[in-house]
């Protein structure tokens, strides 16, 4: 069944006067994102949106990828990142923490990513034993120490490691700028047997929501996202965009909304499965920003989709995530960053500006200083311009 250009064209000129899409206008149009009358339309008023709320701004971080330990007891059948103790690819950084924010400082870069598997210590004895030879009961309390060894050596922490209980997320606050757990999907029905989340209990969609509003409830300026191509249907995706819109309504903590996708690994158990069409990943970028409202930050990774930023640019997508001269993406190790200068180059001929930031977004840096533990705050504004974007030379003068 066919939408009318008549009834979409009013959906999305209402979602444009009241700054995001009602719900109901939705799921009347996801079923038709397949269809070119109808994707064409909801990208241009995705860009329009975007404008109206951004400019003509498109923003990255400068970061450093520290995988601060790459065993989890998660086993998602499309991850390449976890790795069993036995493994020789298997690594837990020690002192690399601190040669690795050296060689980001040195290239100007301001984030440190901190990125790691769930639990390892419930899983593997091993884990816990090295854990509990350097006085450590848990991979988080290790954490804390490696976040402010990277904060004190003149970088910006920016944690993803899984989930955390409120009491750990308050013992990073003094040394990270932001933190984040990716959503992915809120549908149980992904951790049903054959399904990719089957053996990874980190993966239940009520305890990833529980972090989000427990991030929520110490005001942490909070990254989330949802994974496509993963097995979800149109309106799960659907159903995870109004989440996190809830999320934000609720608690005014999401900072930013990566819309990622999947992508196949060998190895894995999804190996064979396919990718997403570049037009359907752009019309999801466009439907998280239509969604979530003009105000918001949308981002989609450079390197996930680097034949086509320009139509991921038409999509309204406002921030390309953190981009590294140093490190690869440890999760998505095939897919190269691309050059600062390439990005620069592509986005600007697109009709934007690229413009540097910190882990934590202008409107946080500026206008809700209050965020953030006195030490943080302190080094945001060394790091800022007066506009709360990263400041030119911050990162090498504040070593």
């Amino acid at each position: 069944m066919t939408l009318a250009a008549a009834d979409v064209q009013a959906f999305l000129k209402d979602a444009l006067d009241a700054g995001r899409l009602p719900e109901a206008a939705a799921r009347r149009l996801v079923p038709h994102l397949v269809d070119t009358a109808v994707r064409e339309p909801v990208l241009e008023a995705a860009l329009e949106s975007k404008r109206r709320g951004k400019g003509e701004v498109v923003s990255f971080s400068r970061n450093v990828f520290i995988p601060l330990t790459n065993l989890c007891r998660d086993r998602c059948a499309y991850c390449t990142f976890a790795k069993l103790p036995g493994s020789p690819e298997a690594r837990t950084y020690s002192l690399e923490v601190r040669e690795v924010v050296r060689g980001g400082v040195a290239t100007g870069c301001i984030e440190a990513l901190f990125c790691l598997g769930d639990k390892p210590e419930v899983a593997y004895r091993a884990h816990g034993d090295w854990l509990a030879a350097r006085g450590y009961a848990t991979t988080p309390d290790y954490l804390v120490d490696a976040c402010r060894a990277a904060f004190q050596g003149g970088m910006l922490p920016h944690t993803n490691a899984g989930i955390l209980s409120a009491e750990q997320m308050a013992a990073l606050r003094p040394w990270n700028a932001s933190m984040g757990l990716m959503l992915e999907n809120v549908s149980p029905r992904l951790r049903q047997r054959g399904m990719p989340h089957f053996h990874a209990p980190d993966k239940d969609p009520a305890v990833r929501i529980r972090m989000h509003e427990e991030a929520g409830e110490l005001a942490i300026p909070f990254t989330t996202g949802l994974l496509i191509g993963i097995g979800e249907t149109a309106e799960e995706r659907l159903d995870t965009l109004f989440v996190i819109r809830d999320l934000a309504d609720r608690f005014g903590h999401i900072q930013e909304t990566i819309v990622q996708p999947f992508h196949p690994k060998p190895g894995t158990k999804m190996r064979a499965a396919n990718a997403l069409p570049d037009e359907e990943v752009a019309a999801w970028v466009a439907m998280a920003r239509l969604v979530l409202g003009s105000e918001a930050n949308v981002q989609a990774p450079p390197n996930l989709a680097a034949d086509v930023l320009e139509l991921l640019l038409r999509s309204g997508l406002n921030d390309w995530g953190g981009v590294s001269p140093v490190t690869v993406d440890f999760i998505n190790p095939e897919a190269p960053w691309p050059t600062l200068r390439a990005l620069r180059e592509r986005t600007e001929a697109a009709g934007h500006r690229l413009r540097e930031r910190l882990p934590v977004y202008p409107e946080d840096v500026v206008g809700r200083p209050e965020r953030f533990d006195p030490n943080v705050r302190a080094a945001l504004v060394r790091f800022s311009d007066p506009e709360g974007f990263a400041r030119p030379g911050a990162a090498a003068a504040a070593a």
